[in-house]
């Protein structure tokens, strides 16, 4: 029997991704929509100012704080594939995890998640090396709550080794009709129109597939978006809450 439609949704967005003088986002707009946070960790984004102010932020509303670990790959945004050793990437994982945490922890509260960010998202997908690399990190550092593409590789080995996963699905981006997300460079794989992604949520939550869903936080209108999205799902009977 398919699952239900769950009765709590998290919903979640990429932030503290500014950098210096380059303002990316409103985060301070978006956080009272979100109930998780996926925070930069400054190797694609965010400098430690604005990864602090982000995570008081989080902490003042109530929202998760999750590490959104990606390549060392500030220029390109980390949304190039970097063909990183094995054991070099659990490090920069690693890295990320205890810096992130330190400035969570110094604003009253911790890193609950881990998300990939931009290319390493995908490429865990299906990448074996790359998603044991990222599993190793996490339970080097403890373990934690692991956010990723439902079916991915990346959920199945962090599954098998005991940590918690959570699916997830995308409001604010087109699919594929395999289930993948339409390239970024491709026309309509952003949709733009918060009515159009509250529409889409609506439906992913009644599929049953997922436990959290994502808003970007660097798409212009991200704001609206995730007031329709959360506007939506409680309309449709779904309590919005974080899962960690």
């Amino acid at each position: 029997m398919p699952p239900g439609p769950p009765s709590t949704l998290d919903l979640n967005a990429d932030v503290g991704e500014s950098f210096g003088r380059w303002r990316l986002g409103d985060d301070e707009a978006l956080l009272p929509h979100l109930t998780s946070a996926n925070v930069a960790c400054g190797f694609h984004a965010g400098d430690p100012l604005t990864l602090r102010r982000t995570c008081e932020g989080a902490v003042h509303h109530g929202v998760a704080i999750g590490a959104q670990v990606g390549y060392r790959d500030l220029v390109g945004f980390g949304r190039r594939f970097v063909d990183v050793p094995p054991d070099e990437l659990a490090a920069d994982v690693l890295y990320q995890l205890g810096a992130l945490d330190g400035i969570a922890r110094a604003a009253g509260g911790g890193v609950g998640y881990l998300k990939p960010h931009g290319a390493l998202y995908h490429a865990v997908t299906a990448h074996e090396g790359q998603a044991r690399a990222v599993v190793e990190a996490v339970m080097a550092y403890g373990g934690l709550p692991v956010l990723g593409l439902p079916g991915s590789l990346l959920l199945t080995i962090a599954a098998e080794a005991g940590l918690p996963t959570v699916p997830e699905g995308f409001a604010d981006r087109a699919y594929l009709p395999d289930g993948s997300l339409v390239p970024r460079g491709e026309p309509g794989a952003v949709l733009d129109d918060p009515g159009a992604a509250a529409e889409q949520a609506v439906r992913l939550a009644g599929a049953g597939q997922v436990r959290s869903l994502c808003v970007h936080g660097d798409s212009p209108g991200a704001v609206e978006t995730a007031a329709a999205v959360r506007a939506a799902l409680s309309d449709a009977g779904v309590q919005v809450a974080s899962f960690a």
